[in-house]
Formats: structure tokens, sequence, C-alpha cells
């Protein structure tokens, strides 16, 4: 069982699915602890990162920090702009699993 996780984790894909989850954690994180920030009035993530973040692969994440910690739901390019960025992600990871691209 090992031997088969290691053997995975060291393929491509097995590089791209430690990513994805290390960047989806953090991003997460980010909009959590920008959420705090903005209560506590401390200095405040910009939002160009908080969307870089999910346009490198943490759109997941930033999604759930969206939902969870009730940030950035009022601006309509956060409301639409992250779920639309998670589709697009969703359907390259598709061609890229099926191997038409």
């Amino acid at each position: 069982m090992a031997d088969r996780m290691a053997a995975f984790f060291l393929s491509p894909s097995g590089w791209l699915t430690g990513y994805l989850i290390i960047i989806n954690l953090v991003t997460f994180a980010v909009y959590g602890a920008d959420k705090w920030k903005a209560k506590h009035r401390r200095y405040r993530v910009p939002e160009k990162t908080l969307f870089l973040l999910a346009i490198f692969g943490g759109s997941l994440g930033a999604l759930a920090g969206m939902q969870l910690f009730r940030h950035k739901t009022r601006h309509w390019y956060f409301r639409y702009g992250i779920p639309l960025l998670l589709l697009l992600q969703i359907a390259l990871m598709i061609v890229l699993i099926q191997g038409t691209l």
C-alpha cells in the first residue's frame, strides 16, 4: 500500500494532485485570515492576491472559504468569478485526464 502511494505521488498526476491539495488548503486559509483581518480592522490581503490564488488552482478552496467564512460574497466578481474559475478548472482537468489536449 505504501509503495503504491509513493509511486502515485512520484508520478506527474501525483504531483498535480499534491499541488492542488496544497494550493486549495493555502487559499482556504488565506480567505479565513483575510476575513479575520477584516473583522479586526487589520491590514488586508489584496483582492488581486485572493483571485490569483484561485486562478493558480485554488478555486475550490476559495469557494469553500467564501461560503464558510461568508467572505467576499457581496462582490459580484467574486460571487460569479470564483465558481466560473472552478468550472473551467474542472473542465480542464477532464480534458487532461481524457488526454484530448
